[in-house]
């Protein structure tokens, strides 16, 4: 069964889950008829405006609103080649956490 957000009619995917080196993760995929909210993906700092397809994610432990990321599809893909404390910055400057 879809699951709805309450958004403009529009389903959001189940959840599935992922095992990776950094935890257990339970993911679910957003379309971008169901994206309504804009968001700062945790993997390049960049905001994912209304309209965009992109994933949310959360530890399967801690399950929780709180504890949810919503990430561009790649950048969760490309999260564990990341060097720890750095990221791109709006300017695509790199600089320190």
């Amino acid at each position: 069964l879809p699951i709805w957000d309450g958004g403009p009619d529009a389903p959001i995917g189940p959840e599935h889950h992922e095992s990776w080196p950094d935890g257990d993760w339970v993911v679910r995929m957003v379309p971008g008829a169901a994206a309504v909210k804009s968001y700062r993906c945790p993997g390049c700092d960049q905001e994912i405006p209304p309209g965009v397809a992109h994933l949310v994610a959360w530890p399967s432990l801690i399950p929780g609103p709180s504890e949810r990321r919503h990430w561009h599809r790649p950048c969760w893909q490309r999260r564990m080649q990341r060097q720890p404390g750095r990221r791109v910055g709006r300017q695509g400057r790199e600089g320190l956490r």
